[in-house]
């Protein structure tokens, strides 16, 4: 064994310990260092941030008694004997088995087998009078216990004899593994590295120790120490609150401080006579909701403002953003600016050309539209309104005198391209929107430089949309359904997850559906969209459904956004487990558009439970608010938090968004640190520098 017994009492000046090799702590053999390595686990930094993903409290396994029952359980126990079946004449078929008893006898001869199917070589990893630890659900069959494939670590008895002081009588940390790593190897150096860490050299990165939120007595070191060995359970939760209220706080400097310069850089004041928009809105012939009418009105005066609006308009599918935002580009129009609009699709784009040359051509309103692939020469005259995808991006010629960015769908877009857009006017207002209706602590974080507009009420004029969610062997009750819905005059989408069928994934495919369908629902046609499809090709689809030619539509996810059929009432979502709640929500948002009722219905396996319970809140509920912050706590933010979108590093503990309070906490404290104290900012900025840096890692492993 070898080790180096180095201990830091002062730091130099510039260096950070965190940046030390795991060969300088204390402790940490040769053999394990280098395993880490392999991994790219060189630094104490890379160790402290491996956080763990949850705790087993080995302190009482003993104890515990081994019991049948739908949670799973922790036991210390030790190898009674072990022995292999094998069945069949496959290869490897067969099961290893080990029956256990606790280590020190308290179960009175109880005894638990283990089992492992089809893994006959675990029988070179376990042997008798080895002491393990295992983790999984026990089941009762014939009057014997098992825990089918436990995770489990050896304790005692196989080649790497740790001290039980780190991986037993505790509560222990589990991390999540890859490559050859262990548990043991990974805890191991957890251990000797925060005890390495004392309060010397763990900066607090808050301005102030905080007794908001609890968190008295609490700092940066406390809370590393006691997220990774956390000597009372109870501590846990604040020690990750603590912890997720300093990157909050990071993410809110940079927010601020965004939000701050915008507002220093100035614009143009955009207040014309009212006529066009008065006459817009005349025309229209439905009356606005008060959510549309009380945004517009928040919209105008931004836009009135000689600082540039900075906006986010965000509500439920279907609630009524694109009149909205028309409204606000004729606002542009009328003080002589142009307004541009970019949609991240081109189905999408060509709609809102549609819609907008309908409603404002009469107006005397020029509307043009760009598309990927067209040139970015000179139109004269010039339009009032362009609407494109990014190929705006690229026609600096069509816009020489931009007012208003108008961004469709704007999670879709990274913030380069969002950028850009933007850079081709001068401190133009910009009206960022989305049908994804966004938890409110997620927008105060991510969008805290926008202002925000909610949507928060369907116009009276839609329809009712039933929601049911039923096995997927249903097919011919679906169909009959569905033909009573054509013969009545009604079109439908039929929705699956991939385009081809693969090897590789049980689910569904749209071109094998798309020729079930076309049998099932014979002689009504039945067309197909994928993405894979051309421009031209996508284009003659959507033009036959929308002029109802076609019945009904076989398509994947590509009309999530952008598809406004009002006669269609029936969407059939197969395989509806695969797809996530919000985007689930997503696509419902295109039935429901018209006066009828429509019915949406959601396949999955019969036998899949999981999906019935995490699906039941669809049949429940159309409040896209209410779906979303469940998506959120159930799948937690995903891509909405990627750098791609929020021009910052992904967040640890993105699931503490729910909480309310400790946003809002992070918030106060950014304000107040760019009001009062630079330095704190220059180390929250060199922060989220290393954060951005360990995202950007190859062999980051954040939790």
């Amino acid at each position: 064994m070898h080790v180096r017994p180095v201990r830091f009492t002062t730091l130099p000046a510039g260096f950070s310990i965190m940046q030390t090799l795991l060969s300088e702590v204390p402790g940490l053999t040769t053999r394990i260092v280098k395993m880490l390595a392999k991994e790219g686990i060189e630094k104490i930094s890379d160790v402290v941030w491996m956080l763990p993903f949850r705790h087993e409290d080995r302190r009482r396994v003993d104890a515990a008694a081994f019991q049948a029952g739908a949670a799973p359980c922790s036991h210390f126990v030790r190898v009674v004997k072990t022995h292999v079946r094998f069945f069949g004449r496959r290869r490897g078929a067969g099961v290893f088995e080990a029956v256990v008893e606790h280590v020190d006898g308290s179960g009175l001869g109880q005894q638990l087998t283990l089992r492992w199917w089809n893994m006959p070589f675990m029988s070179k990893s376990i042997a008798t009078d080895m002491e393990l630890v295992v983790y999984g659900r026990i089941k009762e069959f014939k009057g014997r216990l098992f825990m089918d494939h436990p995770e489990h670590e050896i304790i005692r008895g196989g080649d790497d004899d740790d001290a039980g002081k780190i991986h037993t009588g505790r509560i222990t940390p589990v991390y999540r593994l890859r490559g050859a790593l262990s548990q043991k190897a990974v805890r191991t150096a957890a251990w000797h590295v925060m005890e390495m860490l004392d309060d010397r050299f763990i900066a607090d990165l808050l301005p102030v120790p905080s007794d908001k939120g609890g968190f008295a007595g609490w700092h940066r070191s406390r809370a590393l120490h006691t997220v990774h060995f956390p000597a009372v359970i109870d501590e846990l939760e604040t020690a990750r609150r603590y912890l997720a209220l300093e990157e909050f706080y990071v993410c809110q400097i940079r927010v601020v401080r965004r939000r701050r310069s915008a507002i220093e850089a100035g614009g143009k004041a955009h207040a014309g006579d009212g006529s066009l928009s008065h006459a817009f809105l005349g025309a229209l012939p439905f009356e606005l909701t008060g959510a549309q009418r009380r945004a517009l009105g928040e919209i105008r005066r931004d836009m009135a403002a000689c600082a540039p609006m900075n906006r986010l308009l965000h509500g439920d599918v279907g609630s009524g953003k694109t009149v909205v935002a028309l409204a606000a580009m004729l606002v542009a129009a009328e003080s002589g600016s142009q307004a541009a609009l970019m949609a991240p699709t081109q189905i999408l784009a060509e709609q809102h050309f549609r819609t907008a040359r309908q409603w404002l051509a009469p107006l005397g309103v020029r509307v043009e539209l760009r598309l990927g692939g067209e040139g970015g020469e000179p139109v004269f005259p010039p339009p009032d309104i362009l609407i494109g995808t990014h190929a705006l991006l690229y026609n600096r010629a069509a816009l020489q005198n931009l007012g208003l960015v108008v961004i469709d769908e704007q999670h879709k877009f990274g913030v380069a391209q969002r950028a850009r857009l933007i850079e081709k006017g001068n401190t133009p207002d910009v009206l960022v929107m989305t049908a994804t209706p966004i938890p409110r602590t997620l927008t105060l974080t991510l969008y805290g430089d926008l202002d925000v507009s909610t949507l928060d009420e369907r116009p009276r004029e839609r329809g009712k949309i039933v929601t049911k969610v039923r096995p997927r062997n249903k097919a011919a009750e679906a169909a009959a359904f569905l033909r009573e819905q054509i013969a009545q005059g009604r079109q439908g989408y039929l929705v699956f997850p991939l385009i081809e069928e693969s090897e590789k994934l049980d689910a569904a495919a749209a071109k094998k559906g798309h020729e079930e369908w076309t049998r099932l629902l014979e002689p009504h046609r039945v067309g197909l969209l994928h993405g894979r499809l051309s421009a031209e090709d996508k284009e003659e689809v959507m033009r036959g459904f929308r002029a109802g030619e076609i019945s009904a539509l076989v398509s994947t996810t590509v009309i999530e956004v952008g598809v406004d059929v009002p006669n269609a009432t029936v969407m059939y979502v197969h395989d509806a487990g695969r797809f996530g709640l919000a985007q689930l929500h997503q696509l419902r948002g295109r039935i429901g558009r018209g006066s009828h009722t429509s019915y949406c219905v959601l396949f999955i396996d019969e036998a899949d439970d999981e999906a019935r319970q995490r699906l039941a809140i669809m049949e429940e509920t159309d409040d896209g608010f209410r779906i979303a912050e469940e998506d959120l706590r159930r799948r937690g933010p995903g891509d909405v938090l990627g750098r791609a979108q929020s021009g910052q590093a992904p967040l640890r503990f993105a699931e503490l968004l729910a909480d309310t309070r400790l946003v809002r906490i992070a918030r106060q404290l950014a304000e107040r640190t760019l009001d009062e104290d630079p330095r704190l900012e220059a180390a929250a900025h060199a922060e989220l520098r290393q954060l951005t840096a360990e995202a950007d890692s190859p062999h980051s492993m954040r939790q």
